[in-house]
């Protein structure tokens, strides 16, 4: 269960959402109203405190970030927000998630914009006096995470984005919040009226080295309301945006490899959308994958040319399929230890019942019975590649993550702080790191991007290339395809693995 707190709407005077009313909704509910409904479902305790007081404010949040066991959600009391944005937000698996909006900056060049900081040299701290939706513009933004705020009285180098206002952090940095919250409220005398509480909350995460990251809105909605007129433009501008669409496009995961993305997401996701609504579980598209996959099987080890292009395209369904199961649990939310088991366990089933088919049908077509060498080697090598790849995400995760620079709250800006951060930059440019970071950088383009998509080779070019093999060419030239390819993409795997082991 996630911990959630609403904060009293700041900055401005009165600004109580209680009697502003989302006319242009179904109910018309008011702004709290509305708020609360959808937040029960995370936490129905939902922890009120004011934040008229910034003093008061700080020490009420430390005593609840102290006593809480759970993650945590910050959220200001006038928020109008989009239910799938609350979701997404709260299952992103970062450590701290804000929700920001970017002021663009024309004196930023492209470069900068792909870089965590801004040399020291060509900036020089000031303060932020421009406004994005009604909030000042005191955030300096990378490309994954803030890297610095500002206050009234904290100078922030070039801010180019607003702090909108939720606030994810996981319970392991829930005593950082409460810390930080303390060292806030003794010295809140010293920030200006107009400074915002979240955005003061995350100033002290980030100067404690807790990596904030940052999401914007995108296709979903939010906005912090003061006023009537402020709500029935929310209001109208939410009600015209298609929500589900964007839940149904968050259904599809965005690392899948070039196959999956143009051969299969492009569609599937509406296949997924049909069987939700149709009540059908992740676990019985699962099994309609297996079904397929086993067909696909029984076709290749007839060995007749017609059967063999058949068990092609059932093999492609039985893909199309693997995918829908993940994108219904994404988009119907049904998530569940069993599900999950049954996708990665008959994954490898299907594969393995394939090479099965393939290799019978040779035999029977009376060809050598040399081909189960092949089947055996591709097996063994499937095989080795899914054991590194899961011991190597189990020791991955244990591995801490490396602490970012510290800086006072009470310097008046952030110039130490960049200047750590350079210090970082230069460190991991150099050796094995500057080499893995050299090959990151590189993906910006989208052919290196896809060419190391795919020389991993993944489930979907795996998939991909027996049915294509199978349909078109012969058993032996699919599994010879299989073992040049794994190979490469296991001797591709192993190396990076490796480097990253040793940095």
């Amino acid at each position: 269960m996630t911990r959630v707190v609403l904060l009293g709407a700041s900055p401005g005077p009165d600004t109580s959402p209680t009697g502003l009313r989302l006319a242009a909704l179904p109910g018309n509910p008011t702004v709290a109203e509305r708020l609360r409904s959808q937040l029960t479902s995370l936490d129905p305790r939902l922890a009120t405190i004011e934040s008229g007081d910034v003093a008061a404010a700080l020490r009420a949040l430390a005593d609840v970030a102290e006593a809480a066991t759970e993650n945590l959600f910050i959220i200001p009391e006038n928020s109008v927000i989009h239910d799938e944005l609350i979701y997404q937000i709260t299952k992103a698996k970062r450590g701290a998630l804000a929700l920001v909006a970017k002021e663009p900056r024309p004196e930023v060049t492209e470069e900068e914009a792909q870089e965590d900081i801004v040399p020291i040299d060509e900036a020089e701290p000031e303060i932020g006096l421009s406004r994005l939706e009604g909030l000042p513009v005191r955030s300096r933004v990378g490309k994954s995470r803030v890297i610095s705020v500002g206050t009234a009285r904290h100078a922030v180098t070039r801010p180019n984005a607003a702090l909108l206002g939720p606030l994810h952090l996981s319970a392991r940095n829930a005593p950082v919040l409460a810390q930080t919250c303390r060292e806030l409220a003794a010295m809140a005398d010293t920030f200006g009226e107009d400074d915002d509480l979240l955005q003061l909350i995350v100033f002290g995460l980030v100067r404690n080295g807790v990596s904030v990251g940052i999401r914007g809105r995108r296709d979903l909605f939010y906005r912090r309301v003061t006023t009537q007129e402020e709500v029935n433009e929310a209001g109208a501008e939410m009600a015209g945006m298609d929500e589900d669409r964007a839940r149904l496009n968050n259904a599809v995961k965005g690392a899948d490899g070039f196959f999956t993305t143009y051969f299969v997401s492009t569609y599937s996701r509406f296949i997924a959308r049909w069987a939700a609504r149709r009540g059908l579980t992740p676990n019985q598209v699962t099994l309609i994958s297996i079904t397929l996959g086993v067909a696909a099987a029984a076709c290749f080890a007839t060995g007749d040319r017609p059967w063999m292009v058949l068990g092609g395209v059932l093999i492609y369904f039985a893909f199309v399929f693997d995918c829908v199961d993940g994108q219904v649990a994404r988009y119907a939310r049904k998530f569940g230890v069993l599900g999950a088991w049954l996708d990665a366990t008959f994954d490898r089933f299907k594969e393995y019942v394939v090479f099965a088919g393939l290799a019978v049908g040779w035999v029977v077509s009376g060809n050598s019975d040399d081909i189960w060498i092949l089947a055996l080697a591709a097996i063994g090598l499937q095989s080795v590649r899914h054991l590194l790849d899961f011991s190597f995400g189990i020791s991955n995760r244990r591995k801490p993550p490396s602490p970012l620079p510290t800086l006072a709250l009470d310097a008046p800006d952030d110039r130490a702080l960049r200047q750590a951060l350079t210090r970082r930059k230069v460190e991991r440019s150099q050796g094995l790191r500057g080499v893995l970071k050299m090959w990151t950088k590189a993906g910006k383009f989208r052919a290196v991007h896809w060419a190391r998509k795919m020389i991993v080779f993944p489930i979907g070019e795996r998939f991909a290339a027996i049915a294509i093999t199978a349909a078109l060419f012969d058993a032996r030239i699919t599994f010879i395809t299989l073992v040049i390819w794994g190979s490469v993409a296991a001797a591709y795997t192993l190396t990076g693995r490796l480097m990253r082991s040793l940095v």
